[in-house]
């Protein structure tokens, strides 16, 4: 909603057609001794041209235009709207993404699986209000990439930074899962879940990942895992990011769901396959859709004040005023 918080200001403004009143009457003019051809039976000054008078015609508009944008600064322009502040915490998701080569793999609608994955996350988060999202990233070995937090927007942000093979090569999936274990295990939030987005088994890491999924279940955090990807060869191409030089050939997909899916049951959780856009998405919202919890919230007026951008524009036109006079109009 717009208002003004200072309204008795543009008072003001009715101080314009006053001036231009008294100005018809022959008041506030200024003292002038006319010497024009004129008196000698010559020509009075008149504009030469049509341009001329245009400019003269723009540069008076702009410095009126400045001068209302200055009344109105002064009255404080706000735009206020309602802002949902949650005074209870909700669920907490860990998403555990794996950054192998292999999720290069375009077989996602021409995209690769890590592309389509941040797509897809990001959507499902900006939909999603009172969650705290977190994020682990995999391959050879695990490192948290941002701790749960409601700040979607820093979440994304880093979310979009994940880089295909910057941890090397291999599918430490215990060390993940562990590493995500640790980080919301002693959070009070009322519920809370892991979410591994992977297209392959686990080959590297100490870690077993059953090891990690009982810890997971001991501190009542459920594991959602997605196994993203279609089966069969698949085109690969990216860009080392150690070397910096792109590497591209043909992977031959394939993993065993069953050690997915009874990973995914150690803990309390599920397993969803997703060959393609579609079913990842299905698969994110229904398993935050179970995750929700009821939340108290109240809700805030937040103000926006336009006060400074009107100053700015209207310095703006006083010197793009000044400028048509001093150059297009030459006056000194």
């Amino acid at each position: 909603m717009f208002h003004f918080e200072y309204p008795a200001g543009l008072l003001l403004l009715l101080l314009l057609p006053l001036y231009f009143v008294l100005r018809h009457f022959g008041i506030f003019k200024l003292f002038t001794l006319p010497l024009v051809l004129s008196d000698w039976g010559g020509k009075t000054f008149s504009f030469s041209s049509k341009r001329i008078r245009f400019v003269f015609f723009l540069a008076y508009f702009a410095t009126i235009s400045a001068l209302i944008l200055t009344i109105i600064a002064i009255c404080s322009p706000v735009v206020s709207h309602q802002k949902k502040v949650y005074t209870s915490r909700g669920t907490e998701i860990m998403f555990v993404i794996d950054t192998s080569p292999s999720m290069a793999a375009r077989d996602m609608q021409n995209e690769n699986r890590l592309e389509i994955a941040k797509e897809t996350i990001m959507q499902i988060v900006q939909k999603t209000n009172g969650a705290s999202f977190g994020l682990v990233a995999l391959s050879l070995d695990a490192a948290l990439i941002v701790p749960v937090t409601v700040d979607h927007k820093s979440f994304i942000d880093r979310l979009n930074s994940l880089v295909i093979g910057e941890l090397g090569d291999g599918t430490a999936i215990g060390t993940g899962l562990s590493t995500a274990v640790y980080h919301i295990a002693q959070t009070k939030a009322p519920k809370k879940c892991i979410v591994l987005i992977t297209d392959g088994e686990n080959n590297a890491g100490e870690i077993h990942p059953n090891t990690a999924a009982k810890l997971a279940n001991s501190f009542g955090i459920n594991l959602f895992i997605v196994g993203i990807g279609t089966k069969g060869m698949v085109p690969v191409e990216y860009v080392d990011p150690v070397t910096n030089t792109v590497k591209s050939g043909y992977l031959d997909s394939s993993f065993d769901e069953t050690k997915l899916i009874n990973l995914a049951q150690l803990s309390g959780g599920a397993y969803f396959g997703a060959e393609n856009t579609a079913t990842l998405s299905n698969s994110l919202a229904e398993i935050v859709k179970k995750q929700d919890v009821a939340q108290s919230f109240r809700m805030i007026n937040v103000n926006k004040s336009y006060g400074s951008v009107c100053l700015w524009i209207a310095l703006g036109l006083i010197i793009f005023a000044w400028l048509l006079y001093r150059c297009c109009m030459k006056e000194v």
